[in-house]
């Protein structure tokens, strides 16, 4: 607080027994020293009160800092949300129209062999009238 060396709390000293007096100067001292004590605490106090506002200060500043972060966050998460819904009905849509496609191309052989049976039954059933006819 103060910078005071050993010489001028000799000179303070030397004064006080001069203007108080030999008898008054221990009750003097310790009412100094009462005082003293007094405002380091005081002192003390205001000192911590302002580093406890100023942790607080800090506290505040790194909660809006993650806040802005977790808002940041969530915008991604979102955005993600969304690519990957996307992404899912884009690969629905291509599932459906390959399912659909097979369907056609089963429909497609299954047509392909009705006809194929019916032309070999018209051509056993020619066969049997030319061997019947012979």
């Amino acid at each position: 607080m103060f910078d005071f060396g050993f010489w001028e709390f000799v000179i303070i000293a030397v004064v006080a027994l001069i203007v108080v007096g030999p008898e008054r100067l221990p009750g003097l001292a310790r009412q100094i020293g009462t005082w003293v004590g007094k405002t380091r605490r005081f002192v003390n106090s205001v000192r911590s009160d302002i580093e406890r506002e100023l942790q607080a200060e800090e506290l505040k500043e790194i909660l809006n800092k993650q806040q802005g972060e977790i808002q940041e966050l969530k915008g991604m998460l979102s955005r993600t949300e969304t690519e990957v819904q996307s992404g899912f009905e884009e690969t629905d849509h291509l599932v459906k129209a390959i399912e659909e496609q097979l369907d056609e191309t089963h429909s497609a052989q299954t047509e392909h062999k009705r006809h194929g049976k019916k032309k070999g039954a018209k051509r056993k059933e020619g066969g049997s009238a030319q061997s019947d006819v012979s």
